[in-house]
């Protein structure tokens, strides 16, 4: 009889929002989705940025790439060298939060992050990813779909980059409902499990509360400590 294992598929994206952690809780491998198109210039573009919160509300933390042809892989992108993205980051970063209760105890990790002198995108996110995973305790194997010769697209390539991995479940955030053909998993002996995640309300500056910004805006707000508790607290 087969273990159960649990198998997360997302894009490599920045410093994410509690939600993409919340699958880690449930998870037993986290299978990077690094060799598909990088998206850019459209509203669900998550890879190269995610949002803080300031004065003026919620606002993007956004790298800076190089210019790439419109079909490359996120794990070809390549970050600016001619632009100090780092240095703006630190300083927008520390203009909006320097007055959390925990800044103190997050930015030296966020200086530590952007002093790492990669060359890729998705190096830095991986980056980024690693440190709130130990950061909110929440710590998996990773498994790159670029070094797993995959095949197909949409459902037909989650099907082989998860049989792959041996996944007997397939842990799947709600956004993807409206194309995954769960039927298709079924028949392979893959069962998909639906994310249930209900975001979790926290103390935050600047007025009322603004959900689904990056884990960072949890962590200057709560601590590491609390924002372990307050993942946790999410159904």
């Amino acid at each position: 009889m087969n273990m159960k294992k649990t198998v997360i598929i997302h894009q490599p994206d920045f410093a994410p929002y509690i939600g993409f952690f919340h699958r880690f809780l449930h998870a037993d491998l986290y299978l990077v989705l690094d060799h598909v198109q990088f998206v850019n210039g459209t509203s669900r573009a998550w890879t190269h940025r995610d949002k803080i919160k300031t004065p003026k509300g919620a606002q993007w933390l956004t790298l800076s790439v190089k210019n790439s042809p419109r079909d490359t892989p996120i794990n070809r992108v390549e970050l600016s060298k001619n632009v100090n993205w780092r240095v703006d980051h630190l300083r927008i970063l520390e203009a909006n939060y320097r007055n959390a209760p925990f800044y103190e105890e997050i930015i030296p990790h966020l200086r530590n992050l952007y002093n790492q002198s990669v060359s890729f995108l998705m190096e830095f996110n991986l980056l980024s990813i690693e440190m709130l995973m130990d950061l909110l305790d929440v710590r998996i194997p990773t498994m790159l779909s670029s070094e797993q010769s995959p095949q197909g697209a949409k459902n037909e390539l989650l099907i082989d980059l998860l049989q792959k991995a041996g996944a007997t479940h397939y842990l799947s955030g709600g956004g993807a409902r409206d194309y995954l053909e769960e039927h298709r998993f079924n028949d392979v002996g893959i069962e998909v499990v639906w994310q249930n995640f209900t975001h979790p309300v926290y103390p935050q500056l600047f007025g009322e509360f603004v959900p689904n910004l990056s884990s960072l805006d949890l962590l200057f707000n709560c601590g590491i400590s609390g924002a372990r508790q307050v993942l946790r607290s999410a159904a």
